[in-house]
């Protein structure tokens, strides 16, 4: 598996949950038109190259829950599903030990479509 982080923070993060052993990409970014970052901005030529190597099975996408990071998400699951890449996208919803009362309304309506079996 190769899990794709906007940046090395966030790869960090991953780290911490000890939850994911497989490989990471950095993109240093996210797709930001707006303020001149496109595809080449974020190596996403370096991200199909590697992704295409025989080794990649799945490609995780963990990019943030902003515009930017779901637009780039979007972005990279379209170039690697033309090329017969299997593509996933991490979960949203409930933080855990979050309160159903004080979470927005999107959150709780995210946790709601993206429920699962238990």
């Amino acid at each position: 598996m190769l899990c794709v982080v906007e940046m090395p923070t966030d790869l960090m993060m991953m780290e911490q949950t000890q939850s994911y052993n497989g490989m990471y990409f950095v993109l240093m970014g996210r797709l930001s038109p707006l303020d001149g970052i496109g595809p080449k901005e974020i190596n996403l030529d370096k991200l199909i190259k590697r992704a295409q190597d025989g080794i990649v099975k799945e490609v995780i996408l963990a990019t943030n829950y902003t515009v930017e990071g779901e637009a780039t998400a979007h972005y990279i699951s379209e170039l690697l599903k033309t090329r017969n890449i299997a593509v996933s996208r991490i979960a949203r919803g409930l933080p855990m030990g979050g309160e159903i009362e004080y979470v927005d309304s999107g959150t709780l309506a995210q946790a709601i479509l993206e429920r699962r079996g238990i």
